[in-house]
C-alpha cells in the first residue's frame, strides 16, 4: 500500500465536477483507491464513490490523503496526485 498527501488547490475543491473527474480518474484504476480529509479528521473514503468523496467535504486548502493498494497503485498515485496538483479542471486559486 502506497499514500501520498496533497493540498487541494481548485477553488471549489472537491464538489461537483471536480468530484465527478477524480472519480473517473480513480475508477481507471484496479487498486483500491481511499481519500481522507487530514484538515477534517473524516474517515477514509472510497475514492471510486461520488456519494462518499463528497461526504469528505473537502475544500480549497484542505489536505487530503490519498492511499492506493494494489497491482496499479504507484500509477494510480501519481494520475491522481497530477490531477489534484492541476486544479480538477479548474486550475488553481491563487491569492492576492
Amino acid at each position: 500500500m502506497r499514500t501520498l498527501e496533497l493540498t487541494v488547490v481548485n477553488p471549489s475543491g472537491l464538489h461537483a465536477r471536480p468530484a465527478s473527474l477524480f472519480v473517473e480518474a480513480a475508477a481507471r484504476f484496479a487498486s483500491r483507491i481511499m481519500v481522507e480529509n487530514l484538515d477534517r479528521g473524516s474517515r477514509p473514503v472510497d475514492a471510486k464513490s461520488i456519494l462518499m468523496l463528497l461526504t469528505a467535504g473537502v475544500q480549497r486548502g484542505h489536505r487530503i490523503r490519498l492511499s492506493a493498494d494494489g497491482p496499479d497503485e504507484e500509477e494510480a498515485l501519481a494520475a491522481l496526485r497530477e490531477l489534484v496538483e492541476a486544479g480538477l479542471g479548474e486550475g488553481s486559486a491563487v491569492e492576492p
